[in-house]
């Protein structure tokens, strides 16, 4: 019998929710990814020279190796430019929604690592001063970063230690309500890196090994699209990518039930895969839908392009809300993380 330890499955979640990990900067998330991996005991670690980290589960063969993939690094912000007024243009980090973060609360991190609070808001924001502000578009032109410090000008700015290319980290707001729901930005793909660690927890905790050498690959650049071009041991043979289910309208997907992606933007999944991971999530009642996501690509299909060989799937948990304010439920996370230890296991 497999059980999902839902609350140090959870828990490792939030904790890496409040940790910042805007693409191109890694250091604290992965961080704590080593240390509660680790913590498990029976996982030997490498990482890549790109900052990626690779766990090893050593299985009853090593013939055919597998590989669970997932990545750390989110959406979020750069500074591009210091303006006259002290204030800070900004460029995006990956294809965050500029609207779904207005007036969010932010951090700024110097070079030398100095924290300075403001909020990302729209230029002229006012509406008793701007009549046009509810009609003006949501840009990297159109808006800001208002700091929490008594600056005028692009000096005073500098003499705080801000400069070009600081990263701009946006505020989470993570929150788990009463009924179930996780509701934070970044889940995407937080949710599923925390799917993989409960994966390999229930594992551990049902002392079961799986029959194949397992490689877990941890990303910092899928926002990007070159996460998982690099990493993965030439052995393996199947690799499924975890990231998370799309959800809206023309969807199959919930917040409630694993999904299984059969094709997005890079082209359909191996076909074995889809069927292997199909059969599992209905032979075991894993609550599950097939989904196909039109504006979507994972590591598994930067693995493809970058020349890797391996047979490739897709699942994870529903994320309501893409690149804004996401949100899934704790169900989506245990069904995610049932499924994939069925993988592990078969």
């Amino acid at each position: 019998m497999i059980q999902i330890p839902m609350e140090k499955t959870i828990q490792f979640l939030l904790d890496l929710l409040n940790t910042p990990s805007p693409t191109g900067y890694h250091h604290e998330a992965m961080a704590v990814v080593r240390d509660r991996f680790t913590a498990l005991g029976h996982l030997t670690v490498t990482e890549t020279k790109k900052g990626a980290l690779v766990f090893k589960l050593s299985g009853q063969r090593s013939d055919a190796p597998i590989a669970l993939t997932a990545h750390t690094d989110t959406l979020g912000l750069m500074v591009r430019e210091i303006k006259g007024n002290g204030r800070l243009s900004v460029v995006k980090l990956g294809g965050i929604l500029l609207g779904g973060i207005e007036n969010e609360n932010v951090t700024v991190r110097t070079h030398d690592n100095r924290r300075i609070r403001g909020t990302f808001t729209p230029i002229n924001t006012s509406v008793h001063v701007n009549s046009d502000i509810q009609k003006t578009e949501r840009t990297e032109k159109t808006m800001e970063v208002r700091l929490d410090a008594r600056v005028e000008t692009r000096s005073e700015t500098e003499a705080l230690g801000i400069g070009v290319g600081d990263f701009v980290f946006v505020d989470p707001r993570v929150e788990v309500t009463e009924t179930g729901f996780i509701k934070s930005r970044f889940l995407d793909d937080k949710a599923g890196v925390a799917a993989i660690y409960g994966a390999v927890l229930a594992l551990q905790d049902a002392g079961l090994t799986p029959p194949q050498d397992v490689y877990l690959h941890i990303s910092n650049y899928e926002e990007v699209g070159h996460g998982g071009a690099a990493g993965f041991p030439p052995e393996i043979v199947e690799l499924v990518s975890v990231d998370m289910g799309a959800i809206g309208e023309g969807q199959a997907g919930d917040e409630y039930s694993v999904s299984i992606c059969v094709k997005d933007s890079g082209g359909a999944y191996h076909f074995d895969m889809n069927q292997k991971l199909r059969r599992l999530a209905t032979t075991h009642q894993i609550p599950h839908k097939v989904d196909i996501y039109l504006n979507y690509s994972s590591d598994g299909t930067a693995y493809w392009r970058a020349g890797g060989e391996a047979r490739v799937g897709l699942v994870g948990p529903g994320v309501a809300a893409s690149h804004s304010y996401e949100r899934t439920h704790r169900d989506a996370i245990r069904h995610s993380a049932h499924l994939l230890a069925r993988y592990l296991l078969d």
